[in-house]
């Protein structure tokens, strides 16, 4: 009888914490019935500094006033009144469509890759808030580019990944001047353009690069599919060279509608929070039937060692991926 009570003890339990869990995952969701709770925000980075979060991305695809940013002090829930432009048209390059930003500090200064009249740009600033001000000229002057990502290697090089239009969305990669200015041309480099089923489901399209380095090995995230389809999905390849070749990973993809339940997931970023744990933030459509405008989601990230000895794994925990709140008046 004694050893009856303990098990149903034991089973209330388990009970309350997850409940418990679940409260907790619901306060970090927003009401998706309730549209003034939700934070649009497509394409969009995070970066983490003196314990606030900073969010950056595309809010509107006809962005034509600058690059936007929320800040927080939590991973979930940010203010309207946070809200404010980090880069505003005229203080750098670019009069329109202002993209998909990446920030990035170096010998003590912050650093905005942006996309502006499809070319890509660098603006600087003293604070993650801004404002970023920049030179007039874009990095590459002769060829559209979108998607930038800046990575500086442990030989203290630093590669630009990019996209470039020619037959589709290809993702390329170039080494940066050592100012910033531009790329040195001889060194821009095809990466990976759509090849697998899944990633040709709706046009020929990979674009939105992340690159970690991990164990010896570069792993460069992307995102697959033209961005108006519910299966715009995200993989990762890996290499041993910033330049390549690169190979797909067989998990592939690793973030999409059949992990999440959500249509168009994809075109984000890698950040740690605090207490420098690894997440993937990213979009998604509106709804199952309307693209825009894009919700702002986040998902836990990390690696897993493989099986058959191989490089590690990388791995999204699509089940419990979370949207952002938006709050008034914080």
């Amino acid at each position: 009888m004694n050893s009856i009570k303990k098990y149903k003890r034991l089973f209330i339990i388990l009970l309350i914490l997850i409940g418990a869990n679940k409260i907790s995952l619901a306060n970090g969701l927003y009401n998706e019935n309730d549209t003034s709770t939700c934070l649009y925000m497509a394409d969009p980075t995070i970066y983490c500094y003196n314990g606030n979060y900073y969010l950056y991305g595309t809010y509107d695809v006809n962005s034509n006033d600058g690059i936007k940013v929320y800040v927080s002090k939590s991973l979930t829930t940010f203010s309207e009144k946070s809200s404010f432009l980090a880069l505003k048209k005229g203080d750098a390059y670019g009069t329109a469509n202002f993209w998909a930003p990446q920030i990035w500090k170096n010998n003590g200064k912050f650093y905005m890759a942006y996309v502006a009249n499809e070319h890509i740009a660098i603006a600087e600033a003293s604070n993650p808030k801004g404002p970023f001000i920049g030179g007039k000229e874009p990095l590459i002057k002769n060829k559209k580019t979108i998607d930038p990502f800046l990575f500086k290697d442990d030989n203290g090089k630093i590669y630009l990944f990019h996209v470039e239009f020619s037959g589709g969305n290809k993702i390329y990669v170039a080494q940066l001047k050592d100012d910033l200015s531009g790329i040195y041309d001889n060194t821009d480099s095809l990466c990976l353009f759509a090849q697998d089923n899944w990633e040709k489901i709706m046009g020929n399209v990979i674009e939105g690069p992340t690159v970690l380095k991990h164990n010896g090995w570069y792993y460069l995230i992307y995102s697959a599919n033209h961005f108006k389809s519910k299966y715009y999905a995200v993989g990762y390849a890996i290499s041993k060279s910033v330049y390549g070749p690169w190979k797909r990973s067989n998990d592939n993809p690793i973030l999409s509608i059949e992990g999440t339940g959500k249509s168009g997931t994809g075109h984000g970023d890698i950040f740690y929070n605090k207490s420098y744990e690894m997440y993937y933030v990213f979009h998604t459509h509106n709804s199952d039937s309307t693209i825009g405008p894009r919700k702002t989601a986040l998902t836990k990230a990390y690696f897993i060692a493989d099986k058959n000895g191989g490089p590690d794994r990388l791995v999204f925990d699509q089940r419990k991926m979370q949207y952002f709140k938006l709050k008034q008046g914080l």
